[in-house]
């Protein structure tokens, strides 16, 4: 897995991070039970502190994407994981009510509000 992170695109480091390696989760890309790099090892290949790569892995064990394991390193849990399935249905609901309003906002119907979704949704 190649994390690419940008400086300039204001969305906060740890936040990048976070994004990259739960959808390498969920596309399969990472597999259960697999390590992540250590703290030190992505700090120093990014660039970064490792103050932000700790950050981004523990909201990650938080959202039960990710476990660490206390001298042994950051492992990959199960997508079936409960919390995990709690925690994507939280962000999907909140992604899809900023886009309701959006909608709203641009006066796009229901109906038409539907089909992009769909669109979006069998895009691969």
């Amino acid at each position: 897995m190649k994390l690419i992170i940008s400086s300039v695109s204001g969305e906060p480091i740890y936040e990048q991070i976070k994004t990259q390696i739960r959808s390498a989760v969920l596309s399969g890309e990472l597999k259960a039970g697999e390590a992540l790099p250590s703290l030190r090892k992505l700090a120093k290949e990014l660039r970064i502190s490792v103050l932000t790569v700790t950050r981004a892995y523990n909201e990650l064990a938080d959202e039960g994407v990710v476990q660490n394991i206390q001298g042994k390193g950051t492992f990959v849990m199960d997508k079936g994981n409960e919390l995990m399935q709690r925690q994507l249905e939280t962000q999907i609901r909140e992604s899809l009510a900023e886009a309701s309003r959006g909608a709203k906002a641009a006066g796009i119907p229901l109906d038409a509000l539907d089909r992009m979704l769909e669109e979006e949704y069998r895009k691969k």
